[in-house]
């Protein structure tokens, strides 16, 4: 390792001495609000408390070879963007003085003319990746209040609008603590004199090695930074630029509006799908975030980051695609795969556990993927109407995922379709049979507030989807987009009038005691009201006429329904002696009163059904 250059800088040393670049490589600013509200409280904590210095910690940098006192700052670009941040608010606040003057020089030093004679000034803290400069620009240019910096600047974002909303957060805090001239110029002395950090400064490779051991367990940054820095390590530095944009493609899917997920978590996700996580040093099948990094650094044999960074980050891009894809309902091919846009319906925008086994079943052909998303939407079907525990589904799918990946490459496809079905069989059949009673008593026992109401729509939506098929003997469903426009209707009304709600509540009382059980016992009108048995889908336009009529004034309503789940309510269609609409009639039942016999029937009626939309199905050969 060459040589290490260690000093102790103040802010006014180091800013007159240094010129900082943060390397396109580098991550953007992030830092919000209250990390940087922290900084200012310690220092301003530390100035009033009499303290002689405050430390705000070590900064690793790079010098450029062909630049004099110019440095890649490798590790503290968000603390020291923050620094010259402050500098540039204290600017303001000097405006006209002669500390104003002297910060002048610390943030933008006169370097050159060009060719046209305008004077060009060299900034002491310049950024290399793309979003930023322009803002850290319009801030000097501006020499003015951040109102007037916002003001002159186009909409910003990402990390141009972090930095901008930084600005603001400096300028408001030295403001209302600094109203004096005689106390500002104390701070003034204090920050640029005593506030002080330490700059190791090495080769770009070691300076990458200094950082890794800075941040061994995650100090500072997050994995997916140290990842990438560990991969930094692994090329010249000539090839940086290359490897940043590779990387970019794994953070661009996952950051777009549509996807919106957190690196830390898809990489668990990574990991888990193409790597056996069992080694010498855990036994688990899952990986938890913090130790993301040490796994990474422990496994280069089975990642081959070391050899091969650009093919890892290929890999890496790849799945991060796939992710997107599978975010938006799109398969592998960029193509809609209507289970998967009905599992996100079931699971919401928030829940992806399952995108550990779709990771690994990725590299299945087409018609298999399609199909095993199929299986999997049954299976969390049960898991979540069964209220299972999150860490239990990810254990499942952790010690699931490895025969996944086995059978992706298998090289004849008949042998990996077979493969496919005993893993359906032995896995997600076998487990859905042990949870059946479950179910069913949950299902027995589901009323609308219960469960989320997106989910409480996507069982009815599934249920008519299911209803309609068979009526209409199709063997494929489409998307259930056109199912989940439709109101959840209350057959019993949600506000009936008093004489209805009188008359259930008479009878309920005129009941005799009984020893029946709980579960087969007469509910209450709220309760009952409430219950699956007593839901059912209906058009809005349709839906808003019906409004709170009684069930012999709603039938006519119902009978106008599209969705034969609920217009079977009225009357059941007669057509042909063994066709689809009769075969799916064993099935329904119609209901000349609506009473709680009615409300039990229609409940065991839908579990049934249910029963028979969630299940395991074979995987076929097309």
């Amino acid at each position: 390792m060459a040589q290490l250059e260690i000093n102790e800088y103040g802010i006014e040393k180091a800013f007159r001495d240094c010129f900082y670049i943060v390397p396109d490589f580098q991550r953007e600013y992030v830092w919000e609000e209250e990390q940087v509200t922290q900084l200012l409280e310690d220092i301003d904590g530390n100035f009033g408390s009499g303290s002689s210095e405050y430390f705000i910690g070590t900064v690793v940098v790079a010098p450029k070879k062909d630049k004099s006192s110019h440095f890649d700052i490798i590790d503290g670009q968000q603390r020291l963007t923050t620094i010259f941040l402050i500098l540039c608010a204290l600017r303001v606040l000097f405006k006209g003085k002669e500390q104003g003057e002297l910060i002048s020089d610390l943030i933008k030093t006169r370097r050159h003319t060009d060719p046209l004679g305008e004077v060009k000034f060299n900034r002491k803290l310049d950024i290399g990746y793309a979003d930023g400069p322009d803002v850290v620009a319009k801030i000097l240019e501006t020499h003015d209040s951040p109102k007037a910096v916002r003001q002159s600047t186009e909409k910003s974002y990402g990390s141009s609008e972090k930095i901008l909303q930084a600005y603001e957060a400096i300028h408001k805090f030295l403001i209302e603590n600094y109203k004096e001239e005689t106390k500002l110029k104390n701070y003034w002395g204090y920050f640029s004199q005593k506030v002080v950090f330490i700059q190791i400064s090495n080769d770009i490779s070691n300076a990458l090695k200094i950082f890794e051991t800075i941040n061994e367990r995650g100090v500072g940054l997050n994995p997916m930074d140290l990842l990438k820095n560990l991969l930094f390590m692994q090329v010249e530095s000539e090839e940086f630029t290359k490897l940043k944009n590779k990387w970019k493609k794994i953070t661009d899917p996952l950051e777009k509006e549509t996807v919106k997920e957190k690196p830390l978590r898809f990489l668990r996700y990574f990991i888990m799908a193409n790597y056996d996580v069992k080694t010498a040093k855990r036994s688990g099948a899952t990986i938890r975030e913090s130790e993301i990094y040490d796994w990474f650094s422990d496994n280069p044999a089975l990642t081959n980051h070391e050899n091969k960074p650009f093919e890892f980050v290929d890999s890496v891009a790849q799945s991060a695609r796939w992710y997107g894809n599978f975010v938006k309902g799109l398969g592998t091919d960029d193509k809609g795969v209507s289970a998967l846009a009905s599992l996100k319906k079931l699971t919401g925008g928030a829940f992806r556990l399952h995108y550990i086994l779709l990771l690994a079943a990725a590299k299945l052909p087409e018609h298999f993927f399609n199909q095993f998303v199929n299986q999997i939407e049954s299976f969390l079907f049960y898991c979540i109407f069964t209220k299972t525990q999150a860490k239990y589904i990810e254990n499942f799918f952790a010690n699931w995922v490895k025969d996944i990946r086995e059978i992706a490459c298998i090289e004849y496809a008949e042998d990996k379709r077979q493969s496919l079905n005993r893993f359906i069989d032995e896995h997600f059949a076998k487990e859905m049979e042990r949870k059946t009673p479950e179910l069913k008593d949950a299902l027995k026992r589901l009323s609308l507030d219960s469960m989320p109401q997106y989910q409480i729509r996507y069982l009815l939506a599934r249920l008519a989807q299911h209803v309609d098929m068979k009526f209409q003997g199709l063997k494929t469903r489409d998307s259930l987009d056109s199912y989940l426009k439709h109101d959840i209707e209350h057959i019993l009304p949600k506000n009936p009038d008093k004489n209805l709600r009188d008359k259930w509540d008479s009878e309920l009382s005129n009941l005799p005691d009984s020893n029946l059980p709980d579960d087969e016992a007469v509910l209450p009108y709220d309760e009952a009201m409430q219950r699956l048995g007593n839901l059912t889908l209906l058009e809005p336009t349709i839906n808003i006429v019906a409004g709170n009529d009684s069930y012999a004034e709603k039938l006519p309503k119902y009978k106008e329904s599209r969705l034969y789940l609920t217009s079977s309510l009225v009357e059941l269609s007669q057509v042909g002696q063994n066709s689809s609409i009769t075969r799916i009639n064993k099935q329904l039942s119609s209901f000349e009163t609506w009473d709680a016999a009615a409300i039990e029937k229609r409940q065991s009626l839908l579990i049934d059904l249910a029963l028979e939309v969630w299940k395991t199905k074979e995987i076929t050969a097309n």
